[in-house]
């Protein structure tokens, strides 16, 4: 890094109050005191809240289908939910092999239904295909998480998690809305390493990170696509790269892609720009507490993890005491925060080997 981008780096590596909330949502937080007695004047035999939700309750099997561990922060998801379920002597895990396969997963849930499992947890390879398969299996009484991939109808779930890609472009435009603010950088070029640009996922995070410059002013000066892999990105850097003679940010919307943007940068002797990141790897963390980069937008591995959690409440049919609604809520969408040199010890245990 030059002695300037050093410069830069001290001056601006401000926390973001409202971004650096915590990315899990602590599904399985219950207070230190009993519940009181229901006396009888609200729910009328519904769930109620209970204290202690992690202690040892009625023995619960839970289904996990998850995807093919081809992608850092999709074996993250699985190693996560496997983990998780290890932490309860009250869960039996049934985790099929993770598959790409949606004809595969169909058959984990077809299977899963057969053995009467409580609950299913699943990541789906495509939201649309499963959806008949899962809506079957909430038919069948056993309550469905589906996570980070939408069914197309919603009686497929019982909960659905979600990460939050425009939440991530939201938040990676912001902080580069402060770095152009902090560095007086006026009129900044800016630009944008996304990935696949036919997924929702990505068109999700640009449109965030353009709507988040505008509140300042500025706009993506240049942007190139990768394919969320090391070479893709290795391959759209040195383009952008050789097409920009000067850059002031770059956001990369994916650390695992991003191990090639970043040779691509040092193959260019190229590092006059803040360089920002996408999903939160191991990786990533580690430059940042060396200075080799400037923050990362976290997408929550957690979510499968958190989908456990919450499975094993339905199927003990209880609830979440910290909320005065005590029912586990249908739709939970995770945060996406930045993480810098300020927060980076906070966030390096969620932190996912690329």
């Amino acid at each position: 890094m030059s002695a300037t981008a050093r410069s830069r780096r001290t001056r601006t590596l401000t926390r973001i109050g409202a971004l650096t909330a915590v990315a899990a949502l602590a599904v399985g937080c219950t207070s230190n005191t009993p519940a009181e007695e229901s006396n009888g004047g609200g729910d009328d035999g519904g769930t109620t809240a209970v204290s202690a939700n992690d202690d040892p309750g009625e023995t619960v099997t839970i289904g996990f289908s998850g995807p093919e561990a081809d992608h850092g922060w999709l074996a993250a998801i699985n190693s996560a939910a496997r983990e998780e379920a290890d932490k309860y002597e009250d869960i039996e895990f049934d985790i099929a092999e993770g598959t790409n396969d949606p004809s595969a997963q169909i058959a984990h849930i077809e299977s899963f239904i057969s053995k009467g499992v409580d609950a299913i947890v699943l990541l789906p390879t495509d939201g649309a295909a499963l959806t008949e398969a899962a809506t079957e299996a909430m038919q069948a009484g056993i309550p469905v998480v589906n996570v980070d991939r939408e069914f197309s109808n919603e009686f497929a779930a019982r909960v659905t998690i979600l990460g939050d890609n425009y939440g991530m472009g939201v938040s990676a435009g912001t902080y580069a809305c402060q770095l152009v603010e902090e560095n007086d950088l006026g009129d900044a070029v800016i630009a944008e390493i996304a990935g696949i640009d036919s997924l929702p996922l990505t068109q999700d995070r640009s449109q965030g990170f353009e709507d988040a410059l505008s509140e300042c002013g500025q706009d993506v000066d240049r942007r190139v696509a990768a394919e969320f892999t090391v070479e893709s990105g290795e391959a759209a850097a040195s383009n952008l790269l050789q097409a920009a003679n000067e850059i002031d940010i770059i956001w990369n919307h994916d650390d695992d892609q991003g191990v090639g943007v970043k040779a691509a940068f040092e193959n260019a002797d190229r590092d006059e720009f803040f360089f920002i990141g996408g999903a939160g790897s191991a990786n990533a963390m580690r430059w940042i507490e060396a200075g080799e980069m400037e923050a990362t937008v976290l997408y929550p591995p957690t979510q499968a993890a958190d989908g456990v959690r919450l499975a094993r409440l339905l199927a003990q049919d209880k609830g979440l005491s910290d909320l005065v609604q005590v029912e586990v809520p249908r739709r939970i969408v995770l945060n996406a925060p930045v993480v810098t040199a300020d927060n980076v010890e906070q966030y390096m245990p969620l932190g996912f080997e690329s």
